[in-house]
């Protein structure tokens, strides 16, 4: 009987080591890829929030030299944060921080730049959007018409469709194009949301191009009585 386990358990034993001498290395190959894009994966999880938290520390600094009303310390640490860690939100939040203070000293060209910076490489379309509409502001207003209009034309964020809309009036009654700009506010004033309450000024866009809105033209009930 022991005899006859023993011979069973040999050959069950021989079929193993013939089965991993066919197989055992691509099941060990196969083992480590896994192993190794576990590892891998865990690796860039903590170097993600690693980096979070070294920009978000970077970005509160700039956040109170925004505060303190200092845009050479404010551009400093920015330049420091959109080199070491560009790829995060901070550096895209704190670009856009930077650009107002540039804006508001009346550093009309380091806010452009600072714009375009995150026109450039803003990964979230919000982002992106935010900064090519205030963007198309400067420009507008250094008369670079063109060249604003081409800045809208990348804004694609579904959430700024009506600014947009808006900015480009703007740009284009600028240029005298008053179809096209009341055209352009019409898209805006559609687009808004009636709640907004920005949605009034550009109604009366549309009411000082003679095209006031089906809402704003309707008599009021009762006011001729």
């Amino acid at each position: 009987m022991a005899t006859h386990l023993d011979l069973e358990e040999q050959e069950q034993l021989d079929q193993l080591k013939h089965f991993w001498a066919q197989y055992g290395n691509l099941i060990t190959w196969v083992l480590i890829a896994a192993l190794g894009s576990y590892a891998a994966w865990n690796g860039w999880a903590w170097w993600q929030r690693d980096q979070a938290v070294k920009a978000g520390a970077m970005y509160d600094e700039l956040d109170k030299a925004v505060r303190a009303s200092d845009a050479d310390r404010a551009a400093a640490v920015f330049n420091g944060l959109k080199e070491r860690y560009p790829r995060t939100a901070f550096a895209q939040q704190g670009a856009l921080l930077l650009a107002k203070l540039q804006f508001d000293k009346g550093q009309t060209e380091p806010a452009r730049t600072t714009l375009a910076w995150v026109a450039d490489n803003a990964k979230e379309d919000e982002y992106q959007a935010s900064a090519r509409l205030r963007l198309a502001g400067l420009l507008m207003d250094q008369k670079q018409y063109d060249e604003a209009l081409k800045q809208l034309d990348g804004a694609n964020a579904k959430a700024f469709e009506a600014l947009v809309a808006d900015r480009r009036g703007d740009i284009l009654l600028a240029q005298g194009k008053k179809d096209d700009a009341r055209a352009a506010y019409t898209k805006a004033w559609q687009a808004m949301p009636p709640a907004v309450d920005y949605r009034r000024l550009v109604e009366a866009k549309l009411t000082a191009l003679g095209a006031p809105p089906p809402a704003a033209a309707a008599p009021v009930p009762g006011a001729s009585k």
